[in-house]
């Protein structure tokens, strides 16, 4: 068996659901559990809404945007993501996007220590077992 090459890999982007979507966004999931405040459903021009992918409340509310609490949190939600049921329900998003471009829109203010960041990762390792 090959390893899949970095062009093998999918086009995966992160997008705050309070930017403007883009014209090459391709397919448009909300990773959030809750929907973003202010935002209109057809603002955002989504695809899915992927709720059941979103970490749980308690696992929200124990992280709370700390920073302190960014490595457990990652290590917990990815380790969630790489449960079977998860890892189907990834794997479904990687074929919805087939080729093309697959968005993770999210509502936290930190672009970087936030659960599409670790949903990504979870991403790629799909992918890469595909």
């Amino acid at each position: 068996m090959t390893r899949p090459t970095h062009r093998d890999l999918p086009d995966i982007r992160l997008q705050r659901a309070y930017d403007d979507p883009g014209a090459n966004d391709g397919y448009r999931v909300l990773v959030d559990r809750f929907w973003p405040r202010g935002r209109r459903r057809d603002a955002l021009r989504l695809d899915e809404w992927a709720r059941d992918l979103a970490p749980e409340p308690a696992l929200i509310q124990w992280f709370g945007h700390r920073p302190e609490r960014w490595d457990e949190f990652r290590q917990r939600y990815g380790a969630w993501l790489d449960e079977p049921a998860q890892a189907q329900r990834l794997s479904e998003l990687l074929r919805a996007a087939g080729d093309g471009v697959l968005t993770l829109v999210y509502g936290a203010r930190d672009e970087t220590q936030n659960q599409a960041v670790v949903m990504r990762e979870a991403l790629i390792r799909a992918a890469k077992q595909q």
